[in-house]
């Protein structure tokens, strides 16, 4: 069995780490961790599990951590992250990160969008970005590994058949990103209050978001194909969980709505939790976050739009699973050697 300790185990993507983890047959959960909630039990903070997993929330040690676990997931804000990781590095035989901590590779980015997360280059560098669809092998026995964000889970996604597959040149890509009101986390605040979030469109970010930096990122280091700009506009709406990102590409190069179906189905091909969907297919127009709630797929359409001279890609996922917990756990069933899906085939839940 797979030794798991979570640190950060109050926070909504602790809670659904601890959901996963329990269910998972080949992971036990040996270690809660967190300061501010240090003494309670995982039913007291999340009252969907009534588990008596025999495990109080304690403070965070290296030692106590590095003796009881073989890999431990880090659900806590960027800065603490960044603290802790480099404390478990070479200690700990994976660590897990679930914030932006890691995520950017790029110095001068990362210091622009994450400038109280202290680290070195060196220990960046080591970090696997967890996009298990993506990265293949590279997460096999990795020690580090960055788990992407939600909306930056969704994009790539949606953009790697154009730019890995085709290998395409996207001139400008503009993205729309609606997301729930979990994707903010616990933290008090007042916009998030329900007076004011219920039956909301929050233009939250209208001229950026540090998860498109974190896509041009990634595609910068990766080949073929290329994006030569990309910006993006986030709204916070009524729902709790799930997010879509509706992607807009304009390329000098030509594709059709047949070249595009061919090119998603064949780049997902084997890849269990990216569902290529016709956008029509269902009765209810996909993607769309409530036809993934719960689970672990983020589901892609690509459309051609030869009128406006453009390519439409819309991506949904629940932002706490693939787009955090449930991605968390695939890239470490990659890292050990385990089928991706291990303990992640709970089918979506609808209506939620």
């Amino acid at each position: 069995m797979i030794r798991v300790g979570i640190v950060g185990a109050s926070g909504l993507a602790g809670g659904e780490l601890i959901r996963l983890v329990t269910q998972h047959p080949e992971m036990e959960l040996t270690y809660l961790g967190g300061n501010s909630s240090a003494g309670r039990r995982p039913a007291e903070l999340h009252p969907g599990l009534r588990l008596d997993l025999g495990l109080t929330v304690e403070p965070v040690t290296a030692d106590r951590v590095a003796e009881r676990c073989d890999v431990v997931f880090l659900a806590t804000p960027a800065p603490v992250s960044a603290r802790i990781a480099a404390e478990l590095a070479d200690r700990v035989p994976c660590v897990t990160d679930l914030s932006g901590a890691f995520r950017i590779r790029t110095p001068e980015l990362h210091d622009r969008w994450y400038p109280k997360a202290e680290r070195t280059t060196e220990l960046a560098d080591r970090f696997v970005y967890g996009v298990p669809e993506l990265v293949g092998d590279a997460l096999v026995d990795a020690p580090l590994i960055s788990v992407p964000g939600c909306y930056a889970t969704a994009i790539t996604l949606g953009l790697a058949p154009l730019t890995l597959g085709l290998g395409l040149h996207l001139n400008t890509v503009v993205v729309d990103g609606k997301s729930g009101s979990s994707g903010g986390g616990l933290q008090l605040r007042v916009p998030d209050l329900h007076p004011l979030r219920n039956g909301a469109i929050a233009p939250y970010a209208p001229t950026g978001h540090r998860h498109a930096a974190e896509v041009s990122d990634f595609l910068l280091r990766s080949k073929p194909g290329s994006v030569g700009s990309l910006a993006m506009s986030a709204y916070g709406v009524s729902h709790v969980r799930g997010l879509l990102a509706s992607v807009y590409v304009y390329t000098d190069e030509q594709v059709d709505q047949r070249e595009l179906q061919r090119a998603y189905l064949r780049f997902y091909k084997g890849h269990t939790f990216v569902r290529v969907r016709r956008h029509n297919e269902t009765l209810i127009p996909v993607p769309d976050p409530q036809a993934v709630l719960g689970s672990n797929y983020c589901d892609v359409t690509a459309l051609h739009d030869p009128d406006a001279g453009r390519i439409v890609v819309l991506a949904a996922l629940d932002n706490l699973v693939k787009g955090a917990a449930g991605q968390a756990v695939q890239a470490v069933n990659k890292r050990f050697r385990l089928p991706e899906d291990t303990g992640l085939t709970m089918q979506p839940v609808m209506p939620a």
